[in-house]
């Protein structure tokens, strides 16, 4: 049975809803470290990558509410990820190291399966469907992600019928009920038609819903990253979880 009716625009969050940033950024990490070798190289891999999803996650946010820049937040994460190996990095070594990193990340810039089945089977479930993207980074950068994974045509963002909606550009970040109001605005459509889907609770399924859209937490289960999902928020009544995209059609069919 469907969730709500009136949805005609539906919305996502970027990183690990649509493509596989977690796993680009193991991916990288383990490349990092088999380049790198010495202590660094040496540790466990796993233990490498949990550290490095802690430090995105806490200069990442540094950098979302306005104390580092957008490059400041990489040099702080590069150095404190060496830093217990007895690796100093300055200014310069960070950078140089990130762009390095960026190579392999880059490299490994994938879709989850589920998202063309599900925009495939929301455009018959739903007529008219438009879609567009909420994400909390950089303009340009998730730009180039939407491009190189072949998302940027498939979802109209080329042609204006989609929109690219990114808190680098706006300068306000989600869970921010005003960069969900701006998604709304963008497509000319009211807040209650609008479905936005996300794999972290608060600031995305939970945040969506304050702002009058039906909210959507999706919970990729073995996918899931547990440094950032905020699993231990709770659901409030009217926000639906689901385990995947191909679920979505029948959740949002009128």
């Amino acid at each position: 049975m469907s969730a709500a009716t009136g949805i005609r625009v539906v919305l996502f969050d970027l990183d690990d809803t649509l493509m596989a940033h977690t796993r680009a950024v193991d991916l990288a990490i383990a490349r990092a470290q088999l380049v790198a070798g010495g202590d660094f190289g040496a540790d466990d891999p796993a233990v490498v990558q949990a550290r490095w999803r802690e430090l995105e996650e806490h200069h990442y946010a540094r950098y979302l509410s306005g104390e580092l820049d957008y490059l400041g937040q990489r040099v702080h994460r590069a150095r404190d990820l060496h830093a217990p190996y007895g690796m100093h990095l300055d200014d310069e070594a960070a950078l140089a190291w990130f762009a390095d990193y960026l190579h392999g990340y880059r490299d490994n810039w994938t879709l989850f399966d589920d998202v063309l089945p599900a925009l495939d089977a929301l455009e018959t479930a739903i007529d008219g469907v438009r879609f567009g993207i909420i994400t909390n980074g950089d303009l340009a950068f998730q730009t180039d992600k939407l491009e190189r994974i072949a998302l940027w045509q498939r979802l109209g963002l080329h042609s204006g019928h989609g929109q690219l909606i990114a808190s680098g550009a706006l300068g306000v970040t989600k869970p921010d009920p005003a960069i969900f109001a701006a998604a709304a605005a963008a497509f000319e459509a009211p807040a209650a038609a609008c479905a936005y889907l996300g794999d972290r609770v608060r600031t995305d399924a939970v945040g969506a819903h304050e702002a009058g859209m039906l909210g959507i937490w999706l919970d990729r289960g073995a996918d899931r990253n547990e440094t950032t999902s905020e699993s231990h928020v709770d659901l409030p009544a009217g926000v639906p979880r689901i385990r995947s995209l191909r679920e979505l059609p029948a959740l949002l069919a009128p």
